[in-house]
């Protein structure tokens, strides 16, 4: 997976509470095990009218925030079912970076595990990181995992919390399969100790 170091980007304000994982990514997209192709049906039944036409008021499909890389959005995000759809299609969408109060266990674990850096922050940086977005494509925000912060455009710091290990990860695109790569060499070895040792396994 894509190293997570600097993140510069446009952050899309998205004020909803509870947005569970069947919102950010509908079950009719759910017949793909791709990670590919999933952007179009991100937020599907709010970005799209029933005709198939745009939602002029959503907020992805405002041109401000058409190339968003970072979400800001309300409590528990990526609540619900299980899916691991919802981070394939946020990252699809070209979205790095959540940032909420809270989120939903299994979406919170999935995102590390797909290159997605989930960030929680306390109410009143909830509130700033809303009112940065809303200033659309001119007000960047910059997210600097070594460092742990989230610069805004007015050149306000946010410090947040993250677990090193998960870090580590990021910082070095390790996903599960690259973490058991990283030790191929010592696999490689004890396989043949265990070849020599006991031939007949």
């Amino acid at each position: 997976m894509d190293k997570f170091t600097v993140l510069e980007g446009v952050a899309a304000p998205l004020r909803m509470v509870n947005v569970d994982t069947d919102m950010i990514i509908p079950k009719q997209y759910l017949k793909t095990i791709k990670r590919t192709g999933l952007g179009k049906g991100l937020f599907s039944e709010q970005r799209y009218k029933d005709d198939g036409s745009e939602n002029p008021d959503f907020v992805l499909n405002k041109p401000a925030y058409r190339n968003a890389k970072i979400l800001i959005a309300g409590d528990n995000f990526g609540c619900g079912s299980s899916r691991e759809h919802a981070p394939w299609a946020l990252l699809d969408f070209g979205i790095r970076c959540v940032i909420s109060t809270s989120f939903g266990d299994i979406f919170y674990n999935n995102s590390f595990k797909n290159g997605i850096l989930p960030i929680r922050v306390t109410p009143a940086q909830l509130e700033k990181l809303f009112d940065d977005a809303d200033r659309g494509a001119n007000a960047t925000l910059t997210v600097d995992l070594a460092k742990q912060e989230i610069r805004g455009p007015d050149g306000g710091v946010i410090r947040f919390d993250i677990d090193p290990f998960r870090k580590h990860c990021l910082l070095n695109g390790l996903d599960d399969i690259g973490l058991t790569m990283a030790k191929k060499d010592h696999i490689a070895t004890h396989e043949a100790t265990i070849r020599a040792e006991r031939p007949w396994l």
